[in-house]
């Protein structure tokens, strides 16, 4: 018996992962989940993996809607203020037929590669380079590194609601590190928790303040 798509309930907070899907079938699924599909990208609200035939879908909790904007967040002021120029692409879904996987992080980044995409209206990774950095909230299922690696995203962080694990790839495989590759004179993986956990009592905006001002007196 086959099931259509609009008979899957996922709750919020949970997965589904379905097995043995073909990379068209993948495609059908981002298509009739609710976007257009174009040249491996899309823009959507929903969140997907794939990987060599193995499908996870997933519905965020309200808690990982507010760490992945917040996270962000923090991320573009500490660009603004380190004066590098960046693209953010939020849960843009990227995918790479002969590399078998499709990812839609929480939030990323394209930084160092920046320059290479400005003004694109489509990125092909086929030509175009992946993100510099992606971001995942690993609150309710832990991000599995394969789809990543496969699409070569130099940096991955990952955000258990405690913890901040940086990893950086090197020959291919990802790396835990307390450094990131990015922001290697700043300790990264110790100042987005501290200033997280502020916003939740201090509110967003005096957080950001804040976090500025963190930046200026390690610049300096």
């Amino acid at each position: 018996m086959l099931l259509e798509l609009n008979q899957l309930i996922v709750k919020a907070g949970h997965q589904l992962l379905i097995k043995d899907i073909s990379w068209s079938a993948y495609k059908c699924i981002l298509a009739e989940l609710g976007s257009d599909v174009y040249d491996g990208l899309r823009l959507s609200s929903s969140r997907m993996s794939y990987s060599q035939g193995m499908l996870e879908i997933m519905a965020p909790l309200p808690e990982h809607e507010v760490a992945k904007v917040i996270i962000g967040d923090l991320v573009k002021v500490l660009l603004e203020e380190l004066d590098l120029e960046f693209w953010s692409l939020g849960s843009t879904t990227f995918n790479q037929e002969s590399m078998d996987a499709g990812i839609e992080p929480d939030d990323c980044f394209y930084i160092q590669n920046e320059a290479k995409i400005r003004g694109k209206d489509r990125i092909n990774l086929e030509t175009d380079p992946p993100p510099d950095l992606a971001i995942e909230i690993d609150i309710t299922s832990r991000t599995r590194f394969n789809n990543y690696q496969a699409l070569r995203v130099p940096e991955l962080w990952r955000w258990n609601g405690s913890k901040l694990e940086i990893n950086v790839l090197f020959d291919g495989k990802y790396v835990e590190s307390n450094t990131s590759s990015i922001f290697p004179n700043l300790s990264i993986y110790q100042v987005i928790p501290e200033y997280l956990m502020l916003s939740k009592t201090n509110g967003r905006n005096a957080t950001m303040k804040a976090f500025r001002a963190w930046i200026r007196q390690q610049t300096n």
